[in-house]
């Protein structure tokens, strides 16, 4: 698949302008996973049933990642990223709203399909105008733009859903990618029409095998993946179980809020340094050091209760930060860009996965040991074998 090319744009667009959709991301994902899983529990009633309920939730963004390579093939990466955004300021927007569980259902999942496919194009087009910045440096930036936008989000997601119900802090997140879409319609870019042509699905089925066949037999690519789904499986677990464990111990959602909110320190403080320290040391020394950290503070959390559970819960966001700007660098760094778009759906998987496996685990600890905070257990198993997978050898 050759590079994508375009067509017209604003003359100032770079990696950077990409990159700095963050700052939307950031702030919308923040208010959203704030409240999400507490709105789960709200239909559910059982914190086992959530992990169940995220994981077929998850399959169904696996899917959609695995497909997306033919939604790409159809239509332009311009005109997909357009869609995906409005879809989600629709489906967001109606989510606010106090309605029946199977219609919240049925926009979640509509608005994970557009989720999926906006996160997969902004890193695509990152890597498209990257230009001699290079992706490690834009991976930087975007996350320390995600980060800003994330600090101020959880407390103003627990403020609106003290006052008006979890759902409404749903409409904070409409707007926010309303805002998202005004700024990349400020871009102007635009890319030629694709022309449709009819495919056998049987056909398509067969291509998509061969290509996931092909990613892992390209070299390094089963250990990117690894690495990745590790790391989306820790990210995958502090936001489903972090809420319900800090609710569950008698905290309020005031406190939960300033949790989450502490937590996005580390990423801030760290985004700009983990940026050099990466270009002076390489990127295996930091993912060691954030999963074998991240693993000790899950141990100490499998058996913590009070005020060291919500210090734990801060600490190891500085186990994350360590990780954050370079865990899909062993993908960029190792495919051509000609071949990023059609391997990074099945890349992409190693996001989406995580969230159908770990949370069906976690809900299988809880149901054994009885205690939320047994999903802890999980999370110390993936950072233990993530350093494994690290450390051994090519």
């Amino acid at each position: 698949m050759a590079k994508d090319k375009y067509i017209s744009g604003r003359g100032s667009v770079n990696g950077f302008s990409f990159a700095n959709l963050g700052i939307f991301t950031g702030f919308a994902d923040g208010i959203y996973n704030a409240v999400y899983s507490l709105v789960i529990l709200e239909i559910f009633k059982s914190s086992a049933i959530v992990g169940i309920y995220v994981a077929l939730y998850s399959v169904f963004c696996v899917i959609v990642g695995l497909f997306a390579k033919e939604i790409f093939r159809l239509f332009s990466k311009v005109k997909v990223f357009y869609f995906a955004l409005l879809m989600l300021v629709v489906c967001y927007a109606m989510m606010g709203f106090s309605v029946l569980p199977r219609t919240f259902i049925v926009l979640d999942y509509t608005s994970g399909f557009a989720i999926t496919l906006t996160a997969m194009l902004i890193p695509l087009f990152m890597s498209d105008f990257s230009g001699d910045a290079g992706m490690a440096k834009l991976n930087a930036r975007y996350h320390l733009w995600v980060n800003v936008g994330a600090l101020l989000a959880p407390m103003l997601a627990v403020m609106v859903a003290t006052r008006f119900g979890n759902r409404a802090a749903f409409f904070l997140s409409s707007a926010i990618y309303m805002a998202a879409w005004l700024f990349f319609k400020y871009l102007r870019l635009s890319q030629e029409d694709k022309q449709i042509k009819p495919v056998n699905p049987r056909r398509t089925v067969r291509g998509l095998v061969r290509n996931a066949a092909a990613f892992f037999k390209t070299p390094g690519m089963l250990r990117a993946y690894a690495v990745n789904f590790g790391f989306y499986s820790l990210r995958a677990m502090r936001y489903l179980y972090v809420p319900i464990v800090v609710i569950e111990n008698g905290f309020s959602k005031d406190t939960l809020g300033l949790v989450l909110t502490l937590g996005i320190i580390p990423y801030l403080l760290l985004s700009d340094v983990m940026a050099r320290l990466v270009r002076r040391f390489g990127k295996k020394i930091w993912l060691v050091l954030g999963f074998g950290s991240f693993a000790a503070f899950s141990a100490w959390a499998t058996v913590a209760t009070g005020f060291p559970v919500l210090a734990i819960f801060v600490l190891w966001q500085i186990s994350g930060a360590f990780m954050e700007p370079v865990h899909d660098l062993l993908f960029f760094d190792n495919t051509p860009k000609s071949q990023q778009a059609r391997f990074y759906g099945v890349f992409r998987t190693s996001v989406n996965f995580p969230n159908v496996i770990a949370p069906v685990v976690g809900a299988a600890c809880i149901t054994i040991f009885g205690a939320t905070s047994a999903v802890w257990l999980v999370t110390f198993a993936v950072g233990v074998l993530s350093v494994g997978v690290l450390m051994a050898k090519k």
